[in-house]
């Protein structure tokens, strides 16, 4: 790439506050956050009266928070299943992203729950479905006279539909049991871009570390007569570069890294916990002898495997230490502020875990950025529907698909979990449709990536799986023991029979090839530091600070113990994941209250935690 590249100076792997799209940046761009004309439309006559001509809406919110939440301004929890948003582009938002004649006009949203349509001074750009997953829409032929231009999106989400992706999202008025205020419309960042009209639209890496290479998948906006060239970095050192020939839209660029060939030293630039080492990288496009692209990336070298029951990172074992995250907070519900997502990550290294399964939820790419910084490993969930259909099925495989394409990149993200707990395929065990479908997500999960680890369904009633899952919330730690403190035999011999749940554990006709073992559910000790609401609960109940501590340790001890390595122990859960990291809404069983207080020092829950004495 030339040293006169426009994003050359750009190091994606440095950013000290995410941007909203941290694996692929531009010099320029606009964070259209902040203040948008706002308006339910429960009638749904917006589009017959013509809102989409961008008239003024009677009210103002804060994007991007959904309307449910304080932090949007709006705070309305009821049903709500259309809202219009409205916002105007003037001439600095234009010229902040970059904007010339002959350029192309892009906006991009993080996401929209769950079905948006969006016009541009008047006119229709486009329209998309899925309520994680991004979009971007070239708005440049909608463009009217000089501006300012105004920019309309009606989201629909309907809050009866149970076969839509909804994950921990409320269908009944108000919050129940395990579920949650609803996230309707715009809750992730919203940004302007302006690109030539041969540009890069997408970008993916991989790495072989037998080779000593990275590659970059690299997909273009059009077809044409170009090179792409990559340069990857390791700080002020150029590790390697490379060019190949786009015959087409999409284009392959392989690239030697110089050390990465000695066997007895090229495990010094490996991304892990610990040591989380992250490559700069550029891709830039080429035609008619001139740039007409370039953006900047970063890229982690890392393997994931399993093999003997060992779950393998850079062909090292490592025990999952992890904590299940809602990503939810009190003030903005599933959305957040890039501060906020940074935090998260933080509190959940300071607190000893090196892994987190975000729950039911497809999280922000900007806390993603931050689980590579950090190197914490991060299972990926897909939110579930709640009632198996033909509709469910087509929802659930676009959406799931966007997803693992948007964050196959991150190093962070070490396991994939397209189902959780049967939730939309309630009759899976004696179903064959079903049964089929969740057999289909784990083999699509495995033909976009092959790279990862993939849970069939997490929990029970797994079928061709990567791993073995179990969920027991036992609130006893000497049952634990018995249930998994047990030779190698025993513990594969429990997996064929009815687990704690009263499910199946693994479903008719799989065969254990010695995947890895692990409890991906457990704890869930309620306790609350003040006054309790009515509806709040736990797996089980502790009556006192110094009550909750010996909860939390039982629990956590027995687990350590049947544990891979624990006293040199060869044999045993190949990691575990704690319930849960925050006090969500009623449900009050976190190590953290919702505000992200620790309910117990934060040393003394980090010595629970990893099963080591207190830091001084």
């Amino acid at each position: 790439m030339s040293s006169t590249s426009p994003v050359s100076g750009l190091r994606a792997s440095a950013q000290e506050v995410a941007r909203p799209r941290p694996q692929m940046l531009r010099e320029s761009f606009r964070d259209l956050s902040g203040t948008w004309g706002f308006a339910h439309d429960d009638a749904d006559l917006g589009l017959a009266e013509g809102w989409s001509d961008g008239r003024a809406l009677p009210r103002g919110i804060t994007v991007p928070y959904p309307p449910e939440s304080p932090a949007s301004g709006i705070g309305e929890t009821g049903f709500h299943p259309v809202v219009w948003y409205r916002r105007e582009l003037t001439a600095a938002d234009l010229a902040a992203a970059g904007h010339a004649a002959g350029r192309r006009l892009v906006v991009h949203f993080g996401a929209v729950d769950y079905r948006a349509r969006v016009w541009l001074d008047g006119t229709e750009v486009g329209a998309h479905e899925g309520g994680h997953t991004p979009f971007a829409l070239d708005v440049t032929d909608a463009l009217a006279g000089d501006g300012p231009h105004v920019l309309v999106v009606r989201a629909e989400d309907d809050p009866h539909d149970v076969a839509q992706p909804r994950g921990k999202q409320e269908w009944r008025e108000s919050p129940h049991a395990i579920w949650y205020h609803r996230t309707t419309g715009i809750w992730q960042p919203v940004w302007l871009e302006s690109v030539a009209p041969l540009h890069i639209t997408h970008l993916t890496w991989t790495s072989d570390l037998t080779r000593g290479t990275a590659t970059a998948l690299v997909e273009l906006s059009r077809r044409a007569d170009a090179r792409v060239r990559v340069r990857i970095a390791h700080g002020d050192t150029v590790l390697g570069e490379a060019e190949a020939h786009a015959a087409g839209t999409e284009v392959s660029v392989t690239v030697p890294l110089t050390g990465q060939e000695n066997d007895q030293e090229y495990d010094g630039l490996l991304w892990r916990p610990g040591k989380p080492t992250l490559l700069d990288a550029w891709a830039s496009v080429e035609a008619g002898g001139r740039t007409e692209d370039a953006v900047a990336s970063y890229l982690g070298l890392r393997s994931v495997r399993t093999e003997r029951g060992r779950f393998l990172l850079n062909e090292r074992p490592v025990v999952l230490r992890s904590v299940l995250s809602q990503g939810y907070w009190p003030e903005s519900h599933l959305a957040a502020s890039e501060a906020q997502l940074r935090r998260e990550a933080e509190l959940i290294a300071e607190l000893g875990f090196n892994s987190v399964r975000v729950h039911q939820k497809i999280e922000d790419p900007r806390f993603l950025y931050h689980a590579d910084r950090l190197g914490l490993l991060v299972w990926g969930e897909m939110p579930a529907a709640y009632r198996y259909s033909a509709t469910a099925v087509l929802r659930t495989t676009a959406e799931w698909t966007e997803a693992v394409r948007r964050d196959a990149s991150h190093p962070s993200i070490v396991t994939w979990v397209p189902l959780n707990e049967s939730w939309g395929v309630q009759h899976l065990a004696t179903r064959a449709d079903q049964r089929a479908f969740a057999e289909a997500l784990y083999h699509l999960t495995k033909a976009l990536d092959p790279t990862r680890p993939v849970v069939s369904n997490d929990g029970w009633e797994l079928g061709t799986s990567d791993l073995w899952t179990i969920h027991d919330y036992e609130s006893d730690g000497a049952v634990l023991t018995g249930r998994y403190d047990l030779s190698e035999a025993d513990l594969r011999a429990s997996l064929e029979d009815v687990g704690p749940s009263g499910r199946r554990l693994r479903l008719d006709g799989t065969t254990d090839g010695g995947e890895p073992v692990m409890l991906t559910e457990f704890g869930g000790v309620k306790w609350t530091t003040g006054p309790a609401a009515a509806d709040a609960w736990g797996y089980s109940e502790a009556g006192s600070a110094e009550d909750y501590d010996r909860r939390v340790g039982d629990i956590l001890g027995a687990v350590q113990r049947a544990s891979i390595g624990h006293g040199g122990r060869p044999h045993g859960l190949a990691g575990w994941c704690w319930t849960q990291l925050t006090d969500t809404l009623q449900e009050t069983n976190g190590l953290l209250t919702e505000h992200r207080e620790p309910k117990l020092p934060v040393e003394r829950l980090r010595a629970l935690v990893t099963g080591e004495p207190e830091r001084d």
